[in-house]
């Protein structure tokens, strides 16, 4: 017998929803029965496809073009998103900026790329949550899900490391704080992610101490989000769950 995740009816935003992870977690969450608030930065056209497929497979969807960066523009769509069903239930932060620049040293970096580094992977989230939580404990039940990644546990690059450990704290923080309103936060942090331009032999990111021997499917970490964001995991808050085959970093 299938478990129910009591995602059916729920609202699910989702940002940075237009590829990869994002879109797979759309198609994820439509299954479930989930209504869809799915935003993006950059190509519309993309996630009208994602709406579209999610459309199939009978969700209720709403779209819009938003900086996470840009807290008014990040409350106006949480405003648009709450209008039109009636609530956010969960919110995904998955939108993510990377630099050219984020493989170079620390003092090779520029400042521009450090500035937007924080603006989009520390206070996105930041700003997403701000907006959802006042819904969220008004109807005493929230779920928010953060993307933490590997690099905060090996301090590999300074400015990704300094804003994934961020994101921990802040979750942690708001599971402390909202918890008493049936609202948790979690964040995933996973090793490299298979992407389709990686193809199913892809090598580069795997550690030499993985157990695991390959990268991270996109679908496993959908498969941890969605768990997360369900009623059966109203007692897990506060963690961030590594999904990287193995390998321990301390």
């Amino acid at each position: 017998m299938a478990i129910e995740t009591g995602l059916s009816g729920r609202t699910v935003l989702i940002t940075g929803a237009g590829r990869n992870i994002g879109y797979l977690a759309a198609l994820a969450y439509a299954r479930e029965g989930a209504n869809l608030a799915l935003c993006t930065r950059s190509s519309m056209e993309q996630l009208d496809r994602v709406a579209d497929e999610a459309r199939g497979l009978g969700a209720r969807v709403m779209t819009g073009q938003c900086d996470v960066a840009d807290a008014r523009a990040v409350g106006e769509f949480v405003a648009r998103a709450a209008a039109e069903f009636g609530a956010v239930d969960v919110a995904v932060n998955n939108a993510v900026y990377r630099s050219e620049h984020e493989n170079k040293g620390f003092l090779d970096q520029p400042e521009d790329a450090w500035r937007r580094n924080l603006q989009v992977n520390l206070e996105g989230p930041y700003n997403v949550c701000r907006a959802v939580l006042p819904l969220m404990k008004k109807r005493r039940w929230g779920r928010i899900v953060s993307f933490s990644g590997a690099t905060a546990y090996l301090g590999a690059g300074a400015g990704r490391a300094a804003v994934r450990l961020g994101v921990v704290g802040l979750t942690r923080g708001i599971a402390r704080e909202f918890g008493a309103f049936n609202v948790t936060a979690n964040c995933i942090g996973p090793s490299t992610v298979e992407t389709r331009r990686d193809g199913a032999s892809a090598r580069k990111g795997v550690r030499d101490n993985q157990p695991i021997q390959r990268l991270a499917r996109p679908e496993e970490i959908v498969a941890l989000m969605v768990y997360l964001s369900s009623e059966n995991a109203g007692f897990i808050t506060g963690q961030s769950y590594l999904i990287n085959g193995g390998s321990y970093f301390l």
